[in-house]
């Protein structure tokens, strides 16, 4: 039990729990439990926490093929082409809905990747070609969900615009481009809509995976746009143990772990 809880800040909390853990226990909070849930710490009250696909449902877990049936909204490439926040937004209030009714606390949404080629899988996942329209919809998105108490997360970060050999392929892209085309969505979720998590991608980025990126995660992520929150990887998309943890990536996702044992 945490002396005095009722008067600490949650900062305050955080670090009382932090202190009051093993070093196993702090380990085992570095990747997930199972395929769809965080590890819990039972005796310090910590809840396993649930997180669920995705941006046009919410599965609740299970299987990713059948399992629980769900609601389906229109997919992202349909919302875009409304031109319409304020109906984004209405939407993450409902997918919040959804999401709370499958017992999940975290959405693994929005997607904002770029369109930038018509070969691309993912495509229908995401909003748009123009970085400024696919901004100015994640933002009014998150705030759909997170305003009514389900937390965001926004993906794949960044340069996922491929869906041959994605878990694998490098994307070569230079400091403006990425400054101008691939990161602005991004920004936005986290200084505007204060998302809550943001998830890495499979792709490396100029050769180096990006959840190995400190200067992707750490510099530019926490460091210059000031996020506070998790960074999770895609699913199976941690590479090692050293390099992700010294490059900023917080949760290794799905568990049990592979790398942070």
């Amino acid at each position: 039990m945490i002396e005095n809880e009722a008067f600490l800040t949650a900062e305050q909390r955080i670090e009382s729990l932090l202190d009051a853990m093993t070093l196993e226990e702090q380990v085992a909070l570095l990747a997930g439990a199972d395929f769809w849930t965080t590890v819990p710490i039972e005796r310090l009250g910590i809840p396993a926490i649930k997180v669920s696909d995705g941006p046009n449902g919410a599965r609740g877990g299970g299987s990713l093929v059948g399992g629980v049936k769900a609601a389906s909204f229109p997919v992202g490439i349909a919302l875009a082409a409304s031109w319409d926040p304020a109906l984004v937004k209405r939407v993450g209030q409902a997918l919040a809905e959804e999401a709370l009714s499958k017992g999940a606390r975290v959405l693994l949404a929005p997607t904002v990747n770029i369109h930038r080629s018509t070969l691309n899988g993912r495509n229908f996942e995401c909003y748009s070609e123009d970085p400024h329209l696919s901004a100015r919809l994640a933002v009014a998105y998150i705030q759909g969900l997170q305003q009514n108490g389900v937390g965001a997360t926004v993906k794949h970060f960044v340069g996922n615009e491929s869906e041959f050999e994605r878990m694998t392929i490098s994307s070569e892209i230079d400091e403006r481009a990425l400054r101008e085309i691939y990161l602005p969505p991004f920004e936005a979720a986290v200084k505007e809509a204060k998302t809550w998590a943001l998830m890495s991608s499979y792709n490396k980025l100029n050769g180096t995976y990006v959840s190995e990126r400190a200067d992707m995660l750490l510099d530019l992520l926490k460091g210059e746009w000031g996020f506070d929150g998790v960074v999770m990887s895609d699913w199976f998309a941690t590479h090692s143990t050293a390099p992700a943890q010294n490059g900023g990536l917080d949760l290794e996702m799905p568990g049990p772990s592979r790398f942070r044992g």
